[in-house]
């Protein structure tokens, strides 16, 4: 039923996120970050909690002060996720977490200060095995770059970057990411093209300040979709102005229309017409609720008539096909007839039946 992508991804090296392997051939990750106060340890504990059951591969956690390294320290050990720390400018902060078990550091290495303070960040990631993400952002450019460009630019972009990643490169530390995010689409696409064919690093995607649940939505599924679709990012993030949670799902569904992920239930749906022979809408929202907790890849077709339903049904692990009677097909096959009153029960019992059978037989 799944059907491969025929996405060629850029070759890339590989490094290691705690247990998550970003780039290479590893799977393009999916990640989050908290918006509670890092210093309330319960909050945030049960904010990275959410996030791991929906499946977010990496959680960032911003560390603003020596406090909250203290108090990351304590999340870490409360976790299972791999957590990056945003620190920016006191290195201070990025040693500490890097003795508490950080499993990345997101600090720009230009901004740190004197070369004595990034030789020390660099030394310490290099004895724990913990990668650096270099992160630009087209609101915070260095002010000799906002005058020589006069706006945000990807050769703004690109340049900062380059920058960044030199003082790496002349420390002969490699395991880095890299992201270039602007909330324009087509500047920070350009930006990402340029610098792919520049460096083998990871490249980390992100549109940011997308806005806020569906307007961040679309424009993030467009922007990363470009730089997906021509093999571009080896790991995302979807930048809301929601619930952290919802950033993990809309990532997964960007990768699962690209073939390029498959994690949860992939409902296949028609918009329904007045063929439809049940609730078409109502039905797809209920099962999307009930069928939150699955991160397993399923495709499930639910499709109101008999012009498409049958075909569609037939593609999917998982299909439903009104009609006179409802019919529902498993691995490609009609199965038996569902009534109206019993479908999203009967659709939840064979979707899980499915899924412990699928478990056990391994």
């Amino acid at each position: 039923m799944h059907k491969e992508s025929p996405i060629r991804r850029r070759v890339s090296r590989r490094i290691m996120v705690g247990t998550v392997p970003v780039g290479g051939d590893a799977p393009i990750s999916v990640q989050s970050m908290t918006n509670t106060e890092t210093t309330d340890v319960a909050a945030t504990v049960a904010q990275v909690r959410a996030l791991e059951k929906v499946g977010a591969d990496i959680v960032r956690i911003s560390v603003p002060s020596l406090e909250a390294a203290e108090a990351f320290g304590v999340i870490k050990k409360q976790v299972k996720v791999p957590l990056v720390a945003d620190i920016h400018f006191d290195h201070r902060i990025a040693l500490r977490v890097a003795e508490l078990g950080v499993d990345c550091l997101r600090i720009n290495p230009g901004n740190i200060g004197r070369e004595d303070r990034v030789r020390a960040v660099v030394e310490a990631a290099r004895e724990r095995g913990i990668p650096i993400r270099i992160g630009v952002n087209a609101g915070s450019l260095e002010k000799d770059l906002q005058k020589k460009y006069g706006e945000p630019t990807p050769e703004a972009l690109v340049e900062s970057a380059l920058r960044h990643i030199e003082i790496l490169e002349k420390l002969n530390f490699a395991d880095f990411k890299v992201s270039l995010k602007a909330s324009d689409v087509f500047l920070t696409v350009e930006a990402y093209r340029q610098l792919a064919g520049q460096i083998e690093q990871p490249l980390h995607l992100g549109i940011t300040e997308a806005g806020g649940f569906r307007s961040g939505a679309v424009k993030s599924a467009i922007g990363l979709g470009m730089l997906l679709a021509k093999g571009i990012g080896d790991t995302l993030r979807v930048s809301l102005a929601a619930d952290p949670v919802e950033e993990i799902r809309v990532g997964f569904d960007i990768l699962k229309s690209l073939r390029l992920r498959s994690k949860g239930i992939n409902l296949i749906a028609c918009p329904s017409c007045s063929r439809q022979n049940f609730d078409v809408i109502a039905t797809v929202n209920a099962l999307e609720q009930r069928l939150e907790d699955v991160i397993e890849p399923m495709d499930v077709a639910v499709i109101g008539c008999v012009v498409n339903g049958p075909g569609e049904a037939r593609e999917a692990d998982i299909g439903l096909a009104g009609g006179q009677p409802n019919l529902l097909y498993l691995g490609g096959e009609p199965h038996h007839k569902v009534e109206n009153a019993t479908l999203v029960d009967e659709l939840e019992r064979t979707i899980r039946a499915r899924l412990a059978e699928r478990k056990k037989n391994g």
